[in-house]
């Protein structure tokens, strides 16, 4: 499937609306052809964006990398955390136009989704920085350090054809539905439908046409682009032996297809994408193992030809060798005995002599003789040789055999290669999930800031009258609230202010033996006194403050289950050893946040009983979790909540 321009232009628009507000948190290398931007919001659930050649589209399916990106060292380099500020279609082109705003740069990634298609990233002034595919033909070039050119642009634009446009097809002797597919840009499938909605016959010359046909083709062509455009869809994924598709709505002989309804044209797009990569992942990781296999195959055809050619000579040989024993217990003496020589032309054998040696030829195989001895001399001879070429079979039979294991070994590593090109859904997240995290040991929700917005955002729309607001006395600390806590359970409050300490900047720099504290919400005030400021995500804490002394620096990292979902919560070691199944605890040092993240999901994985779903939760996951800078593990072990 290839997306239509009036397509793009859905996707343009629905993208937009959705990312707006979201910056970009990762960017990962898919396939050589296709990226995919990690979207993060402080407050809304994070966003999937595929990038390909073939279309862009939000995606709820992770595929873990399939072949290196060329693109994404510079893409992370140049686009990490920054915002998108724009999507925008050039035309009904099939070419879309991001802009990526930060630190007061820009940069705008385009996307040409014909062809072989293609990704190129330029600065504001269209400077081309890196790209897919390098391009020189005669009507443009691209390459680093050229100004990007769009290809030349045909075609009316459909999103602003008129009536009088329309009326050209009255020029032309070509086909009513060709036309209106080439000349507004649309696949076969939605110029036939409007041909259909028009009453009009699809083969229909154009200028056979009459003024009132093209009134009913202008109607039809305006209410399909709007309807697509607009989102009033009853989207279809359709399937047929030879390609598959996602309509926005029914069109043509729907009935006569193999369709299914899907919830939205978006998520249509994704499954059908989603396979299409998946599958020429499977290929891309099975070729060279393929051609290996290949390899391997005809070896083994060959050495089994070879046992079989020379089974075949053995047995003639020592066939020959009885019958030369038979003559000569006949009174026969000499080779040259018509009757020798008779069998010897009926086995298609012959005797030959090359520089006054004589040798016996059978299937090729010359075997050296002494014409002077006795006919049961030359019998042993032959014997012998027979002998000798058994032992030859055994020797290719063990390399067969080598030659088996082998091949088992390859056609193993295809299946492996194969099964390794998968995805992994991504789960709908609570709503506390977007924060720091935890349980404490009394069952209370303790939830923290991870940067100055989402500290805002907890405070401005998650503080209750019953909560209690923490802070550590450190710059760089976190908010923690501690929700529903008005009956002061002492352990709670020893929790939270453990992890608002070991979230802060003390974990990264080891400083220990700080104070946290607590008040309660209605001494945290929003605004600034008259004629001051306050940062973003720092508020004004009045009245009283209750400090508590926090000794350790240590947090476990615990797989937490709650119905049949999983998730890794992250707090102090007991409320975490408590509430989950395992845990690994981390003090500072050691190993920095990606591979301490690899690391601990090693130690997840020894413990089998959960081991598939360890599996299917991304190294990025347990990053996530993780207090900002180095760590090591120190312990591991199995929760209470396994019992």
């Amino acid at each position: 499937m290839t997306l239509a321009g009036i397509e793009l232009r859905y996707l343009v628009n629905e993208i937009g609306k959705r990312i707006e507000g979201y910056y970009v948190s990762n960017i990962y290398g898919i396939s050589r052809n296709s990226i995919l931007f990690k979207l993060h919001h402080p407050e809304k659930p994070d966003i999937l964006l595929m990038f390909s050649t073939f279309g862009f589209w939000i995606t709820t399916r992770k595929i873990e990398q399939i072949e290196e990106n060329r693109l994404v060292k510079r893409l992370r380099n140049d686009l990490l955390r920054s915002k998108i500020s724009e999507i925008k279609q050039i035309g009904t082109e099939r070419i879309v136009y991001i802009t990526f705003s930060g630190l007061n740069q820009e940069f705008i990634l385009v996307g040409e989704f014909f062809g072989d298609g293609n990704i190129v990233l330029c600065n504001k002034e269209m400077k081309i920085l890196s790209l897919l595919h390098s391009i020189d033909v005669r009507h443009r070039k691209l390459n680093l350090g050229l100004n990007y050119e769009l290809p030349p642009l045909g075609g009316l634009n459909i999103f602003e054809i008129t009536l009088k446009d329309l009326s050209d097809i009255q020029s032309v002797t070509t086909a009513a539905v060709r036309w209106i597919g080439r000349t507004l840009g649309l696949p076969t499938k939605y110029a036939e439908e409007i041909m259909k909605l028009a009453n009009t016959s699809p083969q229909s010359p154009g200028n056979s046409l009459s003024g009132n046909d093209i009134e009913k083709i202008f109607a039809a062509t305006k209410s399909i682009t709007e309807k697509v455009v607009n989102g009033v869809h009853e989207p279809l994924l359709v399937r047929d032996e030879k390609i598959s598709d996602v309509l926005p709505f029914p069109i043509g002989n729907i009935e006569n297809k193999n369709s299914t309804r899907v919830t939205s044209f978006m998520e249509g797009l994704d499954l059908l994408f989603t396979e299409n990569l998946l599958e020429a992942g499977k290929t891309s990781q099975s070729n060279s193992v393929t051609q290996k296999i290949e390899e391997f195959e005809h070896r083994l055809e060959e050495q089994t030809k070879a046992i079989s050619k020379v089974n075949q000579r053995t047995g003639l040989i020592s066939a020959v060798a009885k019958s030369l024993l038979e003559f000569a217990s006949k009174g026969v003496a000499s080779l040259d005995d018509p009757k020798i020589l008779q069998m010897f032309k009926e086995q298609n054998i012959s005797l030959e002599k090359e520089r006054g040696i004589l040798f016996v030829v059978v299937n090729s195989e010359k075997i050296k003789i002494n014409p002077e001895s006795s006919m049961p001399a030359i019998a042993s001879t032959l014997f012998n040789e027979s002998k000798k070429q058994l032992k030859a079979i055994e020797t290719i039979e063990s390399e067969k055999r080598k030659t088996e294991k082998i091949l088992e070994g390859f056609r193993i590593q295809a299946d492996v290669a194969k099964d390794s090109v998968v995805f992994t859904i991504q789960k709908k997240r609570e709503w506390y999930e977007r924060y720091r995290w935890f349980l404490t040991s009394d069952g209370f929700l303790s939830i923290g800031g991870r940067d100055a917005s989402s500290n805002s955002s907890i405070i401005r729309k998650h503080l209750e009258k019953d909560d209690k607001v923490f802070h550590a006395q450190i710059v760089g600390s976190p908010f923690f609230i501690l929700k529903n806590s008005s009956n002061n359970s002492v352990s709670s409050v020893m929790e939270t202010a453990h992890a608002t300490v070991c979230f802060s900047r003390a974990w990264r720099e080891g400083l220990y033996g700080l104070n946290a504290y607590w008040v309660n919400p209605d001494q945290i005030k929003t605004a600034a006194p008259s004629g001051q400021f306050i940062a973003k995500g720092s508020f004004v804490v009045e009245g009283t403050r209750n400090f508590v002394k926090v000794t350790t620096l240590q947090l476990s990292v615990g797989l937490y289950q709650k119905g049949d979902s999983y998730s890794l919560m992250c707090g102090p070691p007991e409320p975490i050893e408590k509430n989950c199944i395992y845990y690994v605890t981390i003090e500072p040092s050691g190993l920095e946040m990606v591979e301490a993240a690899k690391k601990i999901k090693l130690e997840f994985l020894k413990f089998k009983e959960k081991e598939a779903v360890v599996k299917e939760i991304s190294i990025d996951d347990f990053i996530r979790v993780l207090p900002a800078g180095d760590s090591h593990i120190v312990e591991s072990g199995i929760g209470i909540k396994s019992n």
